[in-house]
């Protein structure tokens, strides 16, 4: 680890190149990284910082607008988990309610119908700047994510298009995230600790608040780096990579400041299957699928799903309890 960092810095612009050695340096910094923390910040000659210029502009003047006008998109009317989502309505745990508010896009399925909860046509408000510069910054970022996909089969010893056939239609979710000023903020959380759900995570955030578990069992403050994002292992590629890179367990407290956070969630497409890859290794988790898992998780936070299922209009199949990936947050106790 770079010690001017308190995260690992990887720069990914060679995955840019035509030259396989190139590519294999960059996989082999992501390895390190995603073994050694499970977070990182990554920065490359792909990144377009205008795009980000435009999301942040037309993400703060919607946020700006009355609640009543915002409850128009509320994603609890939507049928693929898309919307608007007002402070309250995520809850990890019990004792903890998120404070923030959001915006949910998902992958904008225009294919035909699927049966599948997550994929459909994103519920949009009726803002045409909106849309497009949101598409234009999702569809960015998931060519990247293509590219770190790439690498990381590459880091798994695994063909370098591994991963291509089964990420064309993933339900990869991007989160306009609005933590509104607050004066009397202290350290409680904003977002309760969790690990996420999907491959990898890439963020943007305007503001500190982020802290990461270390695998000493300490919640680390991660400030800002200019031009940078930061990626973090979620739950799937915890099983997919054996258990080499786990989850990390991560939480937003509570800052005085106005601040903006914008994660986009890789997952693999709906149907597929999350086992482990790495060859001739004995695999240590068992499989799941990959949007059921993605789904049932969601089911458990959102206040509008969790009245489906007690009502039984949903019925979770093979549900994972929350926080069953990653470090615990005492490394004495067991996961």
């Amino acid at each position: 680890m770079d010690e001017q960092y308190v995260l690992p810095l990887v720069d990914i612009s060679l995955l840019n190149s035509m030259n396989a050695e190139d590519r294999q340096q960059v996989a082999n910094k992501l390895n390190q990284a995603c073994k050694d923390v499970g977070f990182l910040y990554i920065r490359g000659e792909q990144f377009q910082p205008e795009l980000f210029s435009n999301l942040l502009k037309v993400t703060q003047s919607y946020f700006s607008q009355p609640l009543e006008k915002k409850m128009q998109n509320y994603i609890g009317q939507s049928l693929n988990h898309s919307g608007y989502v007002p402070v309250g309505e995520e809850q990890f745990t019990e004792s903890s309610i998120d404070l923030k508010e959001a915006y949910d896009i998902n992958y904008d399925y225009q294919g035909a119908a699927l049966k599948f909860p997550l994929l459909g046509p994103t519920q949009w408000p009726e803002d045409t700047a909106f849309k497009q510069h949101v598409l234009s910054y999702y569809q960015h970022l998931k060519a990247i994510g293509q590219q770190i996909f790439q690498a990381i089969a590459v880091a798994l010893n695994l063909d370098e298009h591994h991963f291509d056939a089964y990420i064309s239609h993933a339900p990869s979710q991007l989160r306009l995230l609005h933590y509104p000023f607050n004066p009397a903020a202290q350290d409680a959380e904003g977002i309760g600790a969790h690990t996420d759900y999907e491959c990898f995570t890439l963020l943007l955030p305007t503001a500190p608040g982020l802290q990461v578990l270390s695998k000493q069992g300490e919640w680390i403050d991660i400030p800002l780096l200019k031009n940078t994002l930061v990626m973090n292992i979620g739950d799937m590629m915890e099983i997919l990579s054996n258990g080499r890179w786990l989850a990390t367990k991560h939480r937003v407290k509570k800052v005085q400041q106005e601040r903006y956070s914008f994660p986009l969630f890789f997952s693999c497409d709906y149907d597929y299957v999350i086992q482990p890859v790495i060859p001739n290794e004995q695999p240590r988790y068992p499989a799941l699928k990959s949007g059921e898992h993605l789904f049932n998780q969601t089911a458990q936070i959102f206040s509008y799903l969790k009245k489906k299922v007690a009502s039984g209009e949903i019925v979770l199949q093979n549900a994972r309890p929350l926080s069953s990936f990653g470090m615990p947050e005492n490394p004495m106790e067991p996961k």
